[in-house]
C-alpha cells in the first residue's frame, strides 16, 4: 500500500516533515516533484534527475494518452520501465488539460468531450476512463478525474463546478476499487479540493474530500491567475480542514517563494513546470536571487553559473559560456539550465527539510525569501 507517516511540525506555523512509502520507493516530504509531461523531464537526463537524488517525478495522463497511448506502456510494462525510470511516479488526471482547452471542449455530468489538439480527432474522459487510463499508464499515485475551474470566475459557477467534481470523486472511488489494474503493484488514488477564491467553498470541499479517508488530498484549482496572497489564503485555509496525518499536494506550485510560503503553510507535495519552462528561457534560480543569463552583463563574466550549486554542470560552466550558448540557440544550454534549476529546487527543499528538523524555519524562510527576490 502506498501510506503517508507524519514525523514532524514546525513549532511555529504549520511546516511539516513526513514520508511517503510506495512499491518504487519512498518519498521524503516536502518534496517537489518535477514535471516529465510526455514522459520526460525537458532537457534533462533521466541520470542528472538520480544523481540529483530526485525521488518522484510526474507523468501527464493527457499528453501520454494521445501519444503514444496508454495501451503501449500498458503494453510495455507501465511507465516505469517504458521510460526507464525505476523511482516513484505521479500521473495527473487530465482535468487540468482539459481546462485549458477552451473552445474545443465540453464538459457535462458524464465527463469531458474534447478534440485532440494534436490532430483534431474526438475523445471523451469521464472519471471512470480518467482511472481505467492512469491505471494502464501505472503510476504509484495517480489523481481522480475533476474539474478546474479559471480566475476569475464566479461564485456560482465555481459551486456548481466543485459539487460536481465532488460527485465525479465518487465515481473515480466506486471505479477505482473494481480492480487493481494490470500491473503487480499498488496504486493510490488522491482526490483534489476545488472551490475557486472562496473560502466557503474550499472549506466545504475540503470537509467533502477528507471524508473518502484518502492516504494523498490534492488541492487544485489554484496557480491559475490568483494573487499570490489569494493562494496562500486558500492554501491555509484548506490546509486547517484537511486531516492533519494524511499527505496534502498543493497541484502546479510554483516558483521558491511559492513552494516556501505553502510550505509554512502545511503542504507536503509539490510541482511546477516553471524551473524547466523558465530555465529554457534563461532564467535561473539561486541563492542571491534570479539571473537572466540573456543579459549582456554575463558577456564578459567567467565565474561559474553558480559555484554553491549541486549541480557540477552550474560548477564547472561559466556565466559567459551560458549565455553564448543561449545566444546560439544550443540545445546544450538549456540542458545545463533546466539541470541547474532542478538542481536549485532539490537544494531549496532539502534546506527546507533541515530547517523544519532544526525548528529554525520560519527565520530561515523569511531571510531566503528576501534573497529570492532579488534580481541580479
Amino acid at each position: 500500500m502506498v501510506t503517508f507517516k507524519l514525523l514532524k511540525i514546525a513549532p511555529s506555523g504549520n511546516a511539516r516533515i513526513g514520508v511517503v512509502n510506495t512499491a518504487h520507493g519512498i518519498i521524503n516530504t516536502p518534496v517537489f516533484m518535477p514535471v516529465g509531461t510526455q514522459g520526460a523531464v525537458k532537457s534533462v537526463p533521466h541520470s542528472f534527475l538520480t544523481t540529483m537524488d530526485y525521488e518522484i517525478i510526474l507523468g501527464n495522463t493527457f499528453h501520454l494518452y494521445l501519444r503514444p497511448g496508454h495501451e503501449i506502456i500498458e503494453k510495455s510494462g507501465g511507465l516505469h520501465r517504458f521510460i526507464n525510470w525505476n523511482r516513484p511516479m505521479l500521473t495527473d488526471s487530465g482535468g487540468y488539460q482539459v481546462y485549458s482547452l477552451r473552445g474545443i471542449r465540453k464538459i457535462t455530468e458524464k465527463g469531458v468531450n474534447f478534440q485532440s489538439p494534436v490532430d483534431g480527432s474526438k475523445h471523451f474522459f469521464s472519471p471512470e476512463r480518467a482511472i481505467d487510463i492512469q491505471k494502464s499508464i501505472g503510476a504509484d499515485i495517480i489523481m481522480a478525474f475533476d474539474e478546474c475551474t479559471p480566475y476569475p470566475c464566479d461564485y456560482d459557477y465555481a459551486k456548481k463546478s466543485m459539487h460536481m467534481t465532488h460527485r465525479w470523486l465518487e465515481r473515480c472511488i466506486s471505479h477505482f476499487d473494481l480492480n487493481n489494474g494490470p500491473h503487480d503493484y499498488y496504486q493510490t488514488m488522491a482526490p483534489i479540493v476545488q472551490g475557486s477564491v472562496f473560502k466557503d467553498l474550499r472549506i466545504e470541499s475540503a470537509k467533502y474530500i477528507s471524508d473518502a479517508g484518502c492516504e494523498i488530498n490534492a488541492i487544485g484549482g489554484l496557480s491559475v491567475g490568483e494573487p499570490a496572497p489569494m493562494m496562500y489564503e486558500m492554501t491555509e485555509t484548506v490546509c486547517d480542514h484537511l486531516p492533519v496525518k494524511k499527505a496534502r499536494y498543493l497541484m502546479g506550485v510554483g516558483t521558491p517563494q511559492n513552494i516556501l510560503e505553502c510550505i509554512d503553510r502545511g503542504i507536503d507535495m509539490f510541482d511546477c513546470v516553471l524551473p524547466t519552462r523558465n530555465a529554457r528561457h534563461g532564467h535561473l534560480y539561486t541563492d542571491k536571487g534570479l539571473i537572466n543569463i540573456k543579459n549582456a552583463k554575463w558577456k564578459n563574466d567567467f565565474s561559474p553559473i553558480d559555484i554553491n550549486s549541486i549541480s557540477e554542470l552550474s560548477r564547472t560552466h561559466s556565466k559567459s559560456y551560458l549565455r553564448h550558448l543561449f545566444s546560439v540557440h544550443e540545445a546544450y544550454g538549456y540542458e545545463i539550465a533546466s539541470v541547474h534549476n532542478l538542481s536549485f529546487y532539490r537544494w531549496l527543499i532539502n534546506k527546507a527539510r533541515a530547517a523544519i528538523e532544526n525548528d529554525t524555519f520560519s527565520i530561515w524562510k523569511n531571510e531566503m525569501i528576501q534573497k529570492l527576490n532579488n534580481r541580479l
